[in-house]
């Protein structure tokens, strides 16, 4: 791969091999943001460009700030794998990917330092107003991939990234008492959750029954949305801050 200019004047450029042309000429809707989950964050971000490991993402952000830039924007990048958002597979040729460099929960979910979380809302601002991406389409790789990743964790501060312009978030109802819906619970009630979360674009069927890919999914919006318990039961904290996400966004407010 022959170095290119950085589409963020903010980064330096470490080309990756592990790369390839968007299908079908399309242009990146989505911001996805991941961490590294190795403890050894220069080896993380030489992985990403070691053509062994078929993985790539645009950026990886450090955790003094510093931002590197491995796949130009107009490439798609490998770093969603099997994953959907709102009737899309192909969530690579539709999305710029972030690595945020944090070893994650094999490492017993370690902080983010502030100028990292600096750097990635800079990035993501950057990204967000020359792609003209939604805040909505600012998601986490657990989002795209529920039960088969779960980055960027609980620990990231969505609702700082909120307040400084970058995706979309309400603030979480606490967690309280009252009636709930678990594994094995079936019927109507079930069926409008699942019907609110595909609305907003996770990968779920409509059937009534509370299966294990239903809590999966509700587990992934819990990380997101109400990090307070990721436990994959709908309590009223988890449908309510649902309802209010779904009632905030442009398309159904």
């Amino acid at each position: 791969m022959k170095p290119f200019t950085a589409d963020f004047a903010g980064a330096t450029v470490m080309p990756s091999l592990n790369q390839g042309e968007r299908a079908g000429g399309r242009r990146p809707d989505m911001i996805l943001l991941h961490y590294t989950g190795m403890p050894e964050h220069d080896g993380a971000l030489a992985w990403l460009c070691n053509p062994e490991s078929q993985v790539s993402s645009h950026y990886f952000v450090h955790e003094d700030g510093r931002i590197v830039q491995m796949v130009p924007e107009d490439r798609r990048a490998w770093h969603a794998g099997k994953s959907f958002w709102a009737g899309e597979t192909d969530i690579n040729s539709r999305s710029i990917g972030i690595e945020i460099a944090n070893a994650g929960h094999p490492a017993g979910l370690p902080g983010f330092p502030e100028k990292q979380i600096e750097a990635v809302i800079k990035l993501c601002l950057d990204c967000g107003r020359r792609h003209d991406i939604a805040p909505e389409r600012v998601l986490a790789h657990s989002d795209v991939a529920p039960v088969r990743k779960v980055d960027p964790g609980e620990n990231f501060p969505w609702g700082q990234l909120h307040a400084a312009g970058v995706g979309h978030f309400v603030e979480p109802v606490p967690v309280q008492g009252g009636r709930f819906f678990q594994k094995g619970d079936h019927g109507q009630p079930v069926e409008a959750l699942q019907s609110m979360l595909s609305l907003y674009g996770y990968d779920i069927e409509i059937t009534g029954e509370y299966s294990d890919k239903t809590e999966g999914v509700v587990a992934a919006f819990q990380r997101h949305f109400r990090p307070e318990r990721v436990d994959g039961i709908a309590d009223m904290s988890t449908i309510e801050t649902l309802h209010r996400l779904l009632t905030t966004l442009p398309r159904y407010a």
